[in-house]
């Protein structure tokens, strides 16, 4: 049988995903001491490659303190918040004071925009980025001023620099970025906050810090110790997989901090609250969730060299590509391989963010992926 040349070049990449898919088969299944201790998820129709969620945890040493807490369900969580902000005031080296429980990094992310911003103070923010507190915001009266990322999905910093002016009250950075995956150059980054810091306040999300892979690279927290008007917040969410306990923090310098905990709604919970203080202590569970990223990652990437698709190198739990087609297209698409990827994200309607999952869930990612590019 003869082939014409579309058809030949169909032939031979469906014949090296089988090759691809083949190589990802010899990857080790967890243990039964691993599955107990670090609880992968269940593999679901659909498999949800959406949401950044970690697909491990949360561990059983964590799941074994919430049990624990059951019996203190009947208290108010404020003391025992009070002994978690005093484990995370020894972890970043600040004072207590610097610390804010909350339901969430979201929720800090929101009363922090909404503390300087209500009623027509201007955030300056890239586009796209994690949106949670612009939306917010800009429902209190906030005005925000879209800095369009550079060319190669990073922040434009000197023209954020450039727009400041005396109606911008905060400048937002999510770094590493969501959904672009990218990580601002770590001296240029120290120096931007540094000299922003004394014109505005700048707050930086760091929900995907613990994925960076340098050992050397900064936490703005580092800028908070030195009293600078930035505030950072990070998460029990991301790399200690407790996305459905609602729990993060704000760190800033004492005055900065005491000024947004005024806005503290939800705060956070008794069980979340034990949850984290678990989670801190299990190093084990966090080295675990790292490797399993990366080698999820791996898989994606060789997916994506495979079908010669452009893709950002990730410092996060996702993975950002150009898809070559509308999102909404391949969304229905990969539904129909059975996986949710991610929503659009303007104007790059024609890439697509998919979250690392278990490896069985990003190997059937690459199974649909590699079928709806045949």
């Amino acid at each position: 049988m003869k082939f014409n040349r579309r058809e030949w070049l169909r032939s031979a990449a469906l014949a090296g995903g089988f090759t691809l898919l083949n190589g990802f088969s010899s990857i080790e299944p967890l243990t039964e001491e691993e599955i107990k201790r670090f609880n992968p998820r269940k593999l679901n129709n659909p498999i949800r490659l959406s949401s950044n969620e970690n697909p491990y945890g949360p561990s059983e040493y964590v799941r074994n303190a919430v049990k624990k807490a059951f019996d203190d369900g009947c208290r108010y969580p404020y003391a025992y918040a009070d002994e978690l902000a005093e484990m995370l005031a020894t972890k970043h080296g600040v004072a207590k004071e610097s610390i804010i429980i909350t339901g969430g990094s979201t929720e800090g992310l929101k009363i922090a925009g909404i503390t300087f911003t209500a009623g027509g103070g201007e955030i300056i923010a890239a586009k796209p980025t994690f949106l949670a507190m612009m939306q917010y915001a800009e429902m209190w009266g906030a005005n925000i001023n879209w800095v369009p990322v550079d060319e190669n999905m990073g922040y434009d910093l000197p023209e954020i620099e450039k727009r400041i002016t005396s109606k911008t009250k905060m400048v937002f950075l999510c770094n590493p970025n969501n959904p672009t995956s990218t990580l601002l150059p770590k001296d240029t980054l120290k120096d931007f906050c540094e000299s922003v810091s004394k014109r505005t306040i700048v707050f930086s999300d760091e929900a995907y810090y613990e994925y960076i892979e340098d050992p050397t690279y900064p936490s703005m927290i580092e800028l908070v110790k030195k009293g600078a008007n930035v505030v950072v917040s990070k998460t029990f969410s991301k790399v200690y997989g407790m996305a459905g306990m609602r729990i993060g923090y704000l760190i800033a310098k004492p005055e900065l901090a005491q000024t947004i905990r005024r806005n503290v709604v939800a705060m956070s919970n008794v069980y979340a609250i034990e949850g984290a203080k678990a989670a801190l202590r299990d190093d084990d569970f966090f080295k675990f969730s790292l490797k399993k990223n990366k080698e999820a990652k791996d898989i994606i990437y060789k997916t994506l060299d495979h079908l010669e698709l452009p893709y950002v190198n990730s410092s996060t739990n996702f993975v950002f590509f150009k898809s070559g087609r509308h999102i909404n297209t391949l969304g229905k698409q990969m539904l129909d391989q059975g996986v949710r990827i991610g929503r659009p994200f303007p104007p790059f309607y024609d890439w697509c963010r998919i979250s690392t999952g278990t490896l069985e869930e990003v190997q059937a990612f690459a199974k649909g992926l590699l079928k709806v590019y045949s």
